[in-house]
């Protein structure tokens, strides 16, 4: 079969007055594609809100490190000392400073509850230190440490920062299937609307080849047809589906899960790749069907 870009998409007011333009297989085509358009872009926005979320989180962590000291007395004194000595003169980092008592109490009140009994509980020593851009050399710093205060301990929170980095990337992993599945039943819908829209108007088809149009024509007025009832639920779906996003409510954190879903920037071009994606698929999946069942009809 032959196709014409331009034919197919400014359209043949001949060739278009031959599927008729309701039925099963209009609705079941736009629905399906505007279903499948809006669940691909709110996955799209979520996947992108994941992302910015765990890149937030994964680079403050790598900006952060605590410093623990368990000790007693003067020599917990002592070693608080020492330690910010160390800490304060050692290449990348930015700043050191000791958690007192109360910010450390608030802190516990969440899973231990308030009134603790702060004079009986062994809470060490901590102290809260800001890496700069370059980050530090770890393995020198705690020799350093272990050298000046040996009940210290350095914590640069890669523990934490790892799964946040392995859950980030499985999210967007489950998303790209997720998209991959959602483009995969698309396709398998659309494929059925043809088969059905064809099956449907076989009086037509014989009306047609009897007059001497060749199965070219014919394919052509179902796959344009069919497209552009996918195309537009797609679009429609989209809309719905940006409306959505954009409706959320505003979350006073910069680092919430609900102030990352939005779009900003060139966040707002990937949705609008979604309803061509479905045109292109609706396309080549109408054209393959309509051979098919062209040429096993005489």
């Amino acid at each position: 079969m032959s196709f014409n870009p331009l034919s197919f998409l400014f359209g043949d007011a001949n060739s278009d007055q031959v599927v008729p333009p309701k039925g099963n297989a209009a609705w079941l085509t736009g629905f399906a594609s505007a279903a499948m358009a809006f669940i691909a872009v709110f996955a799209l926005t979520l996947s992108l809100a994941v992302g910015r979320l765990a890149d937030y989180w994964s680079l403050d962590l790598a900006r952060t490190a605590t410093v623990q000291i368990v000790a007693e007395g003067e020599s917990l004194q002592a070693q608080s000392e020492a330690a910010l000595r160390v800490l304060r003169t050692t290449p990348g980092v930015e700043r050191a400073d000791i958690i007192d008592k109360s910010a450390q109490v608030a802190l516990l009140e969440p899973w231990l509850g308030r009134n603790l009994p702060i004079d009986s509980l062994p809470i060490p020593q901590m102290i809260d230190v800001r890496l700069g851009p370059d980050g530090v050399d770890v393995e020198s710093l705690k020799l350093r440490l272990q050298a000046e205060a040996p009940d210290a301990s350095f914590d640069d929170h890669s523990t934490w920062r790892a799964p946040v980095l392995a859950a980030s990337q499985r999210l967007r992993i489950m998303v790209a299937l997720s998209l991959m599945l959602t483009g995969i039943i698309t396709v398998i819908i659309v494929v059925l609307s043809a088969h059905n829209a064809l099956a449907s108007n076989q009086n037509i088809i014989r009306t047609l080849r009897l007059l001497g149009a060749r199965d070219s024509y014919i394919a052509g007025a179902f796959v344009r047809r069919i497209t552009m009832r996918a195309t537009l639920g797609a679009v429609l779906g989209m809309a719905l589906a940006m409306v959505a996003v954009v409706s959320f409510p505003a979350q006073p954190e910069a680092n919430g899960l609900l102030s990352g879903m939005s779009l900003s920037g060139i966040d707002w071009l990937y949705p609008i790749f979604v309803p061509i994606l479905v045109g292109i698929s609706a396309f080549a999946a109408s054209r393959l069907a309509a051979r098919y069942h062209l040429h096993s009809v005489t």
